[in-house]
């Protein structure tokens, strides 16, 4: 049974996933200067406006428009959910616990899941709804158990995603203290990279049986071929050696996709433009890989995006395949590493592809798609 993707809704700070995927294309990134707390300096950040987003909205908006691209219409009693987010509404929680808030109303609606609960509500469903959360891997490990309910036939539809709106005093405090937050912008695989940024967005998608989209004639962006799952919490921030979790990670997606290494036309990197990530990836990706593969990364143009970057990785993996177009490495001017990063826009034809996210705490999720 295939497991196919028949919608995609995204939201980032280059705006839908049009304007995104064309975006990225020519080189532009959204990441400005913005100086949004007080006790805080400036930090160069991809923002969706000028204030940060309510999860709320955000978490609504990419569902309306990624049902509206898969032609679906509520309610949708039978489908499954899985929307994950590593923050959820962690800033109205600070606004609290600063006092700039004597009190949340409803705040029955503000805890971590509320992305999922938001979708499940929307949808009028009936079937299960899940909220997964493990730092950077939140996204595909969603789009995992999205796939394994309909595979073991708990559904026949899913909507899959992760949503993210971390931009608060505190998570811009706490990157800060551990040195990972760049302070003129995003450059991923450069030698001159200097950490990440933090980005607002998210993405979801409509996964169905193949049988089903079949059935309603949907346009399919292409399938779910495998994923691999690992964590070895071996730092609170550091990855392990080429050898460790995420290498493993890697070969569980291939091993399950039934697919050697050599098959991968392009890997959507993680490529966080951190020193550590950066330069662990590459060492994995040359190891594992042939030296041709294609590799590049969306987040000096989206910013990180953190449990929701796997999502906006497997959407741009879906417009690569569907254009048959790789997407530029943006931000990248002195590639510091052996490997084909994708400077500038290039036809390709792109059977298979790869999605890496490898998240602190040694959470590490990786997805394997095909046209």
């Amino acid at each position: 049974m295939d497991v196919v993707i028949t919608g995609i809704g995204l939201s980032s700070c280059l705006g839908s996933l049009q304007t995104t995927w064309s975006s990225i294309l020519q080189g532009k990134s959204g990441i400005k200067s913005h100086q949004l707390f007080p006790q805080l300096p400036a930090y160069p950040l991809g923002m969706i406006d000028v204030q940060p987003s309510n999860i709320r909205d955000l978490t609504q908006k990419i569902l309306i428009d990624t049902l509206k691209d898969a032609q679906l219409q509520v309610p949708l009693s039978q489908s499954g959910v899985v929307i994950g987010s590593s923050r959820g509404c962690q800033g109205n929680w600070e606004e609290l616990a600063t006092q700039k808030q004597k009190h949340i109303p409803n705040w029955l609606q503000t805890l971590p899941h509320q992305p999922a609960l938001i979708t499940g509500n929307y949808l009028q469903t009936t079937a299960p709804v899940l909220a997964p959360m493990a730092a950077c891997a939140t996204a595909i490990w969603a789009l995992a158990r999205g796939y394994e309910l309909i595979k073991t036939g708990r559904c026949e539809r899913v909507i899959a995603g992760a949503v993210e709106s971390p931009i608060s005093p505190l998570t811009l405090a706490a990157f800060e203290q551990m040195g990972a937050l760049a302070a003129t912008g995003c450059y991923p695989f450069d030698r001159s990279r200097e950490g990440l940024v933090l980005g607002e967005g998210g993405a979801m998608f409509v996964l169905e049986t193949a049988a089903l989209a079949a059935r309603r004639q949907a346009k399919i962006y292409g399938k779910i071929k495998g994923f691999g799952l690992t964590c070895d919490a071996y730092h609170v921030s550091a990855p392990q050696t080429i050898n460790g979790s995420a290498a493993r990670a890697i070969k569980q997606s291939l091993e399950r996709s039934n697919l050697e290494p050599q098959a991968v036309d392009y890997i959507h990197a993680h490529g966080t433009s951190t020193v550590l990530n950066d330069r662990h990836e590459a060492e994995i990706i040359q190891h594992l890989f042939p030296q041709q593969v294609a590799v590049s990364s969306s987040k000096g143009a989206t910013g990180h995006t953190l449990g929701a970057s796997g999502a906006i990785n497997t959407a741009l993996i879906l417009m690569t395949m569907k254009h048959n177009c790789l997407p530029p490495c943006v931000g990248l001017q002195d590639l510091a590493f052996d490997l084909d990063v994708v400077t500038q826009a290039r036809p390709a034809e792109i059977n298979h592809a790869m999605g890496f996210s490898v998240g602190f705490g040694g959470q590490n999720a990786v997805i394997t798609l095909s046209s």
